[in-house]
């Protein structure tokens, strides 16, 4: 007979410089640097079935999630919203490290989320470029529109030279986000799946595929929840609220809403089911949304469609010329 252990769930609150540790009901801090992300990984493993829960901080978490990868060590990263929402439901409204790392651990006593998996190195990769050519691209907007009020010739000659800067930038970060493709052919495929759609760029898939890897691996109700499409109801009684959307990924949702405008007048299916929810009075921005909602559950089906049966790069080049 096999036995097997149960989990021991340690919280641990991310901060920039600090780790706050919660194990047995004891504090630990160490230093959020590789040696204290070492001596971290050492004490967690002396703990037979230790599960580290932590919360998503916008970047400081990932050298810790990796380190214990590393280690075979199952982590979890939470959303925060969950966090703090199962801390207010208990009453719990005091908010410092040491309370913020007891909470992780209540949080996954209770809740006993599934280990995050590891990010294989093209995609922590290709997450990086993206993440780089979106703040490229939003300095190069910003820097048009303030270009015309620029009277000095001196700062205009400065201003157009920026300008310039940044489209080199963009076009450096470009090919290297199609060198990392040629690497890697399994990316490559998945991007030319999507950008096999009428309406759908290369960039629009590339940013998709970037932001929602798990796109082709999930339900259509949990591709949409996800990306921040599923309408939520809001009725109470005979009260019957308006749906909105929110949450989820709001970059997944950037990129579709430019590639949705595109589609409503280049996808002839797209273009009618728009034009038929905007004839029943629907909001131009609402029927915008279901297109948005209906691309991506198209996406996560031909996605999916793609794991089963291996599509070559010719066979998806082949039918996107077809289309054309």
């Amino acid at each position: 007979m096999t036995t097997t252990t149960a989990p021991v769930y340690v919280g641990v609150d991310v901060a920039k410089a600090t780790l706050q540790v919660h194990l047995h009901g004891s504090q630990i801090q160490f230093n959020n640097t590789p040696q204290g992300r070492t001596q971290l990984c050492k004490k967690v493993q002396a703990l037979a079935g230790a599960h580290v829960v932590c919360e998503a901080t916008g970047g400081y978490e990932r050298p810790m999630v990796e380190a214990l990868h590393k280690t075979k060590t199952p982590v979890s990263v939470i959303n925060p919203a969950q966090v703090r929402a199962a801390a207010l439901a208990k009453g719990q409204r005091a908010k410092n490290d040491p309370i913020d790392a007891q909470g992780l651990t209540d949080y996954g006593q209770r809740y006993q989320p599934q280990p995050t998996p590891p990010v294989c190195k093209i995609q922590r990769q290709l997450n990086a470029l993206v993440q780089w050519l979106q703040q490229l691209t939003q300095a190069k907007a910003i820097a048009k529109t303030q270009a015309e009020h620029h009277q000095e010739p001196f700062v205009r000659q400065q201003h157009q030279a920026l300008i310039a800067h940044y489209e080199s930038q963009i076009e450096m970060v470009e090919a290297k986000i199609q060198k990392l493709m040629d690497q890697d052919q399994a990316l490559q495929q998945r991007v030319q799946c999507l950008d096999a759609i009428e309406g759908v760029g290369l960039r629009t898939a590339v940013l998709v595929l970037a932001h929602m890897p798990e796109l082709g691996q999930l339900n259509r109700q949990q591709a949409t929840a996800l990306a921040g499409l599923a309408p939520w109801t809001r009725d109470s009684g005979k009260m019957k609220g308006l749906r909105c959307i929110g949450g989820g990924r709001p970059e997944v949702r950037t990129a579709l809403y430019m590639a949705s405008l595109s589609a409503i007048k280049s996808n002839p299916i797209l273009k009618a089911f728009f034009q038929r929810l905007t004839g029943k009075g629907k909001l131009g921005k609402v029927a915008l949304t279901a297109v948005m909602r209906k691309m991506l559950i198209h996406m996560n089906h031909r996605l999916k469609s793609l794991a089963t049966k291996p599509t070559s790069a010719a066979q998806v080049e082949n039918e996107k010329t077809s289309k054309k």
